[in-house]
């Protein structure tokens, strides 16, 4: 990916998300010298990746007059919290504000914290919207606007780590700092959006993830989770190397080509094909397949041995989600019987296949259920100009 600098001449040119090279090309731009470069971007990069500063006055070990030219040249960005919220779990959920776009449009995006005892995962949007309409997913109602640059992408991860104080030397001196070392252990493109149809900028953002002497998140802690957009999944693993989850939820195209409209395009067949070819596989690296159980639509003990069948040979687990009602949704969730002996047929059959323990419902934090306020608010925006 390239960012076009001079497009940014009449603002500040924004730091977040930029790689190495890209964040050099940005410092010779305002006059560094090159013999300097590679020193300041190491410095820039653990500043705002290490660190977590968001002023370059803190940023003590460069000098006063690079750090004038930055303030007036640059920006480290974060999007605005509107809205967060804590559901009785501990679920964390944000509602974030996008900077203006080129048609000063300022849009909204959700993301969700849950914490468990050994891990904590955040889940992270990568488009405004969704171009998908899955039938059981809220955030597919919710029309799509435009992809998330690398910048609103890795700001989100940001604003969480503010939020939970989730930087090394807030850890330090935290009254019960978390057994793993950190607070955000994982993080999941399962937000709003389909990542792959952004490809470009979620590669980018889950090479700035994993850069070890930045936020430094294993490449086994970061998972892209694709409704099955074929020709994008061999990038993503070799471009990246990141955990692939597949959202699958049904064992025969005639199922899922209601379920996922996706599925008509990339039927089951070349989407598994697709899977036992990524790069890297092993019992060490497994796919994930989700699969939402929903009553009298997927969840027979026959979808069950199918399942079992078409994962037969691939290095994976299944995760079964309890379907997350959402107001006017036309599905029901299987009853807990049916998903247990669902789940006893997947285990049989050698696959583990965990029931999720659906999270953050009190506050439409769990799976499915993420669409952000814009469209309401904004019609409420007209609504008070017409009165």
């Amino acid at each position: 990916m390239t960012i076009d600098i001079a497009s940014q001449t009449q603002t500040r040119i924004d730091l977040v998300g930029l790689e190495r090279g890209q964040l050099a090309r940005v410092l010779a731009d305002i006059g560094v010298p090159e013999r300097q470069s590679k020193m300041r971007v190491q410095q820039l990069w653990h500043w705002i990746y290490h660190r977590g500063v968001r002023s370059f006055d803190e940023m003590t070990n460069i000098s006063k007059d690079l750090r004038a030219t930055l303030a007036r040249r640059c920006a480290i960005s974060r999007p605005e919290v509107v809205v967060h919220q804590k559901s009785v779990d501990g679920t964390r959920k944000w509602l974030l504000r996008l900077a203006p776009d080129a048609h000063g449009q300022r849009h909204e995006v959700e993301m969700v914290f849950i914490p468990e005892e050994d891990r904590g995962t955040l889940c992270i949007s990568s488009q405004v919207g969704c171009t998908l309409n899955c039938s059981f997913c809220h955030t597919g109602t919710q029309r799509w606007v435009r992809n998330l640059t690398v910048a609103e992408i890795i700001g989100q991860v940001l604003v969480a780590k503010d939020a939970l104080g989730d930087w090394p030397m807030l850890i330090e001196r935290h009254p019960d700092p978390p057994a793993a070392g950190r607070f955000i252990t994982n993080v999941v493109f399962m937000g709003m959006g389909e990542p792959l149809y952004n490809p470009e900028n979620v590669f980018a953002a889950c090479r700035v993830l994993a850069d070890g002497e930045g936020l430094a998140l294993s490449k086994r802690r970061i998972t892209v989770s694709t409704a099955g957009v074929v020709p994008e999944i061999p990038r993503l693993g070799a471009e990246t190397g990141v955990m692939l989850a597949i959202s699958l939820h049904a064992t025969t195209d005639d199922v899922r080509d209601e379920l996922v409209p996706l599925n008509r395009k990339y039927p089951i067949a070349g989407l598994l094909e697709a899977c036992r070819a990524y790069p890297g596989l092993s019992n060490a690296k497994r796919i994930t397949f989700e699969y939402v159980m929903l009553k009298g639509v997927n969840d027979s003990e026959a979808d069950a041995r199918r399942l079992v069948a078409m994962l037969r040979g691939i290095p994976a687990k299944v995760n079964l989600i309890p379907f997350n009602p959402w107001p006017d949704s036309r599905h029901a969730c299987s009853d807990w019987e049916t998903i247990e002996r669902f789940a006893e047929i997947v285990n049989d059959g050698g696959l583990a296949a965990p029931i999720r323990t659906p999270r953050g419902r009190d506050i439409l934090a769990a799976c499915g259920q993420l669409k952000s306020e814009s469209e309401r608010l904004a019609a409420r925006r007209r609504s008070r100009r017409l009165r």
